[in-house]
């Protein structure tokens, strides 16, 4: 058993010396095999009378396999493919062994027999040998230690998967699984393919602790049912890459990943529309605020692919800005593209900077990203969460009329819709500005973009549920029936490109964002799919889940639309909606108003004017608020709203 280590620390070199010093004196050994089988008697006159043969055997044969890179071929991942290699070289060896006799001796007293038993027998020694060094060094010698795993598709990933874990030795592939009828029962590889049903007898009297998914092919929809289907085995997935990342023949464990979200959600990728991607950003000057933030160094990688004359980094954190100015610059030199990246240090609401910026590099196209977005630290920072998302978008707005810039896109939020916090109530502040700001003035196309949660995002739950799952609990969930909206960030990010190529000024997108997902089901599924179980009178010992209450400003469930009054665009993933807006008059006054009360610290007056404002904003603690003002005053009260018709009249309406 020492041997196999001993053999397999040797380097390339070394061991394909090994393998030309075996053939050195194996294949005059099948020389005489081949005189003997030939003649059918051991006669040492016979053999001297062959000796030319059988030491010219190897001497011709072994640079001929050099120069066909039969020694270059790694043993423990060689397949059907050599035996080309294999025949195609042996043939040769003969005809110049032949040939080279011939020459020598006139083939006097040589039989022509000896060479045609001499092919065969040549090319059975070298296949047999090959193959049976690999399967000596991929026996699984380590198999009372190596994890029982199931292999989820007998295709060509899941024959290359199990040899990459007989060579790893962490992992025994003791079955594999597939749907199709016809391979039941069936050998692959050494490994025998069982029907799906077989599954749960598989895990409970072989011991099967993880299934790897090796079925690269099958759509995120397909892949997501799959999932669904092994969810109650409770044992541990890890699936396979997509097939592009496969294209060069070879899987290693190393390349096999965890669940991730993704792959519970089931949704296909949306072929971009190139047009609606370049038309706001090849050959233009470009600027991203908050570049780097979650959503903005997303908009950047994915811009410095479009070939943008320009690109303007904008954020106020160093460390944000530095990693994806670094990241960018290497980006390009990867892509060998040609366009000036400007990392830029400065805050949206400095808006004498930022219109200077804006014209000193004729900036076209503004990407706004930059907004505090974590819903409950908005709420507690109101003042911060409003001076950066309201009078940080007016600012930046009107510095890019100033300046000529011809699309301003808004990265908003689906948090805008009937918002219970400050931070949706400041989104949809900054949404109104540009809205108003289209309908009075010319030059500058406004529109924003509106989608739900992003994953990976900063503050993004997965990445948390994640963590508790590995430290084995709790998992945290703030209720059982709240629901959220998720997409990729590099999926929303495509989709803002897009959406900002078709605006016509004053647009609100809206990104469909498929199913909502119960973010309770979402962590038992991350906790069945990690091979774990939750905690139960039978599982005492598993992961639990605690409800610790919704936080403040959280609503049970998200909405994407203001009003139902939306139509299709020409991308099958976003829609236009048509939605109420105030007066530029009005809005102004609503603005100063809210800039005076931020400028007083009046948290009194700052809610009071998001209600007046926002139509549909409900904070959490509406009530208790309504109370207290009613207490401030020594007469009764009744609590009122202002809001805009459909005929942009103020109404004062009463809160219900």
């Amino acid at each position: 058993m020492a041997m196999v280590p001993a053999v397999v620390n040797l380097s390339r070199f070394q061991k394909q010396i090994v393998a030309a010093t075996v053939d050195l004196f194996l294949l005059p050994l099948v020389c005489c095999t081949s005189v003997w089988l030939r003649y059918e008697e051991f006669n040492l006159l016979l053999f001297k009378q062959y000796s030319w043969l059988i030491f010219s055997a190897p001497l011709i044969s072994i640079p001929i396999f050099i120069r066909l890179g039969l020694y270059r071929a790694v043993i423990r991942f060689i397949d059907q493919n050599i035996v080309y290699i294999v025949a195609l070289g042996v043939t040769i060896s003969t005809v110049v062994m032949a040939t080279f006799v011939a020459f020598a001796t006139h083939m006097a007293g040589i039989s022509r027999g000896v060479f045609l038993i001499y092919w065969v027998s040549a090319i059975m020694y070298v296949l047999a040998s090959r193959f049976l060094a690999r399967g000596f060094f991929l026996r699984p010698v380590f198999k009372n230690t190596a994890a029982r795993a199931a292999i989820y598709g007998a295709g060509k990933a899941g024959m290359q998967l199990a040899s990459a874990m007989r060579a790893g030795r962490s992992h025994d592939p003791f079955a594999f699984i597939d749907d199709k009828a016809e391979l039941n029962g069936a050998t692959i590889a050494g490994v025998r393919v069982y029907s799906p049903d077989y599954l749960p007898e598989l895990i409970r009297k072989q011991g099967i602790c993880e299934i790897f998914f090796a079925m690269p092919s099958l759509s995120k929809n397909q892949q997501k049912k799959l999932l669904e289907h092994l969810e109650p085995f409770k044992v541990k997935i890890r699936i396979t890459p997509s097939i592009e990342s496969l294209v060069n023949g070879e899987l290693r464990l190393q390349d096999v990943r965890d669940i991730e979200i993704e792959d519970l959600l089931g949704r296909d990728a949306v072929k971009p529309n190139q047009s609606l991607l370049t038309a706001s950003v090849s050959g233009k000057s470009v600027m991203v605020t908050g570049a780097g933030g979650s959503i903005g160094s997303e908009l950047c990688r994915q811009i410095a692919q479009l070939q943008p004359k320009r690109l303007i980094l904008f954020d106020i954190s160093e460390f944000a800005l530095y990693s994806i100015d670094m990241e960018l610059r290497s980006l390009k030199r990867t892509l060998t593209v040609d366009f000036e990246i400007i990392p830029l240090l400065g805050s949206v609401l400095e808006s004498e900077k930022c219109e200077k910026v804006l014209k000193t590099f004729s900036v076209e196209t503004v990407y706004h990203a930059a907004a505090y977005k974590h819903v409950p630290l908005v709420e507690h920072n109101p003042i911060e969460g409003i001076r950066n998302n309201v009078f940080g978008t007016l600012r930046i707005a009107q510095a890019s009329l100033s300046a000529g810039v011809e699309t301003f896109v808004l990265i908003s939020t689906d948090k805008v819709v009937r918002p219970t916090n400050v931070m949706g109530s400041t989104k949809r502040y900054a949404e109104l500005i540009l809205q108003a700001l289209s309908k009075n003035s010319s030059g500058t196309r406004f529109c924003m973009v509106r989608f739900g949660n992003v994953l990976g995002s900063s503050g993004s739950v997965i990445p948390l549920f994640r963590r508790q799952i590995m430290a084995g609990g709790p998992i945290t969930v703030t209720h059982p029936d709240i629901t959220r909206y998720f997409m990729t960030i590099p999926e929303a990010a495509q989709l803002v490109l897009q959406a900002g190529g078709m605006s016509t000024g004053g647009d609100v997108f809206v990104l469909e964002m498929g199913e909502p997902v119960n973010i309770t089901s979402l962590a038992r599924r991350m906790v069945h799919l990690s091979g774990l179980e939750l905690k139960s009178t039978s599982a005492p010992n598993g992961i639990d889940i605690h409800f610790t209450g919704l936080r403040p400003g959280e609503k049970m469930f998200e909405e994407l639309m203001i009003s139902n009054d939306i139509e299709g665009t020409e991308h099958p993933l976003i829609m236009r909606s048509h939605e109420v807006d105030l007066p530029w008059e009005y809005l102004q006054e609503l603005l100063s108003e809210l800039d005076s009360a931020c400028s007083r610290f009046d948290c009194d007056n700052i809610r009071a004017l998001l209600l007046k404002g926002i139509a549909g904003y409900a904070p959490q603690c509406e009530i208790q608020d309504l109370m207290w003002l009613a207490n401030k005053s020594s007469e009764k009260v009744v609590p009122t709203r202002q809001v805009i018709d459909d005929d942009a009249k103020v109404k004062t309406l009463r809160v219900v």
